[in-house]
């Protein structure tokens, strides 16, 4: 009889500071049948065609993601907890699990998402093995790792081995199911927060961490190794980066691998840094200026504090303005375009107005408040696009403002890609200048931009974390805390 094995999962990356709750519209789910067609490049997918090619049944739940945003509207999580349960109950029995989740998705009135959905699952399945891939900035907590047998974290930033992370975690499920192993899994604490833009593994000092990881993982015995960094914009006490182990039986070993490892990490901890080149806003937007007087563009700079790939409200004013005020950049020929703003009552006006016509209002700041205030518009609507199937159905609308071309979108959405800006009718490899709401470059982005850098801007997603108001991490913590006397008594096993 073939082993049946159910997969599922769910992905979100949730931005305490950002105040939208995140809710139906912005996550969308697949389910049974549908999950089982998805032929995608993600972790579940990586894992349902391994268990398929190894003659297993693979039962599916349902697979739910969402753009990082703000923390998860309750009511809404539950529902989808409580289907995620019901299908499994409805397919018992089961010889094991192979999960796909984030590791960083928080929830309204409850806390960490993975935790409580691992402990809901452990108690339908007391004695059956969980394993689950996790995004590389998972903040690892004691409910996920008392809830399952094995975790395995992409070691690519960005993610470019999503698909293979998948793989890597259906083998583990392999594995354990054929040989009847016991699995071992250590992890050990690192007082540490880190962002995505200083921590790509295709530059130093990640490479050499990630080498070193996969160096491990072929001792004899070890069946996974993982560097999970946290999310440095969720202000919650277990935050931190996490080294985690997982060994077919032994259990020492596991432990004493996983300190290695972190030891390593927090010796390096002095060589992180940004490895593009970044500025103060009003820096970048000078530099920006002399590149193009020297014919080096497209020049595209990242609005790095208010991305909402990384988890920010995509609707802080705060660049936008400083562009506007600027004389050289406000005129330029193409315009600068800036990708984009979310503005749902703005791409509604776009869209009943049409393009050629005028709309007026109050453009950004509708979600946060307390970061920006709105800018008042008498935009032309030079292109509308409604329900674009590459932002998830979002509505689109390119306005000109004063001399510069801004996206609107009607969802929180990701600004990442070119694509967004072609269907609106913009050339981007003509323009002299492209802002987009996002933290290191996307492959897309990048392969157009001849110069490219990172503007220390304002929103959720602030890059200079002393700009935050962290209310609940442990300390000390660096970088915020930098009196560290030793290495040893900061590094801490879960």
């Amino acid at each position: 009889m073939k082993k049946r094995v159910l997969v599922g999962g769910m992905h979100h990356e949730s931005d305490t500071f950002n105040p939208i709750l995140c809710g139906k519209k912005d996550v969308w789910v697949l389910r049974g049948q549908a999950l089982l067609d998805h032929k995608g490049k993600d972790s579940v997918s990586g894992a349902i065609a391994t268990l398929l090619k190894a003659g297993y049944e693979v039962l599916p739940t349902l697979i739910a993601r969402a753009v990082p945003n703000g923390i998860w509207e309750r009511s809404f999580y539950e529902s989808l907890k409580e289907e995620f349960l019901d299908s499994i109950r409805t397919s018992l029995p089961l010889d094991a699990l192979c999960l796909s989740l984030h590791g960083s998705m928080r929830v309204q009135g409850i806390g960490e998402a993975e935790g409580d959905l691992l402990l809901a699952i452990r108690q339908i399945c007391p004695d059956i093995p969980i394993f689950s891939s996790l995004d590389m900035h998972a903040t690892v907590t004691k409910a996920m790792l008392e809830n399952c047998n094995g975790f395995i974290g992409y070691k690519c930033a960005p993610h470019t081995d999503t698909y293979e992370t998948g793989i890597h975690a259906a083998n583990m499920t392999i594995e354990t199911l054929e040989k009847r192993l016991h699995p071992k899994m250590a992890a050990v604490h690192i007082p540490m927060l880190i962002a995505g833009e200083q921590s790509e593994t295709s530059v130093l000092p990640m490479v050499k961490l990630m080498d070193q990881l996969k160096a491990i993982e072929k001792r004899q015995g070890i069946m996974a190794c993982s560097y999970l960094l946290g999310f440095p914009w969720a202000d919650v006490r277990e935050n931190g980066v996490t080294a985690l182990v997982v060994a077919d039986e032994n259990e020492i070993e596991a432990r004493s691998t996983a300190k290695e490892l972190a030891e390593l990490f927090w010796n390096t901890r002095s060589e992180f840094g940004f490895y593009n080149e970044t500025h103060e806003s009003d820096i970048a937007l000078e530099e920006a200026k002399k590149s193009i007087a020297e014919g080096i563009w497209p020049v595209v700079i990242s609005d790095s504090g208010d991305n909402p790939t990384a988890g920010s409200s995509q609707d802080v004013t705060n660049f936008l303005k400083m562009i506007l005020k600027d004389s050289v950049l406000s005129h330029l020929d193409p315009p600068l375009c800036y990708q984009g703003l979310y503005d749902p009552e703005i791409v509604a006006k776009a869209l009943a107005a049409g393009k050629g016509n005028r709309v007026q209002g109050m453009l950004g700041s509708k979600f946060d408040g307390k970061t920006s205030t709105p800018i008042s518009i008498d935009a032309l609507v030079k292109q509308v696009v409604p329900h674009w199937e590459g932002a998830q159905g979002s509505d689109l609308a390119l306005l000109e403002i004063e001399g510069v071309n801004v996206i609107v979108t009607g969802s929180h959405v990701g600004c990442y890609d070119p694509e967004m800006m072609r269907i609106l009718g913009v050339t981007p490899e003509k323009c002299k200048c492209i802002v987009v709401k996002l933290g290191y470059l996307e492959p897309e982005i990048r392969a157009i931009a001849k110069r490219s850098m990172l503007a220390l801007t304002d929103g959720s997603t602030n890059e200079v974390f002393s700009r935050l108001n962290y209310e609940n991490l442990p300390h000390p913590i660096y970088p915020l805390d930098t009196d560290f006397e030793s290495s040893l008594p900061f590094i801490t096993e879960m």
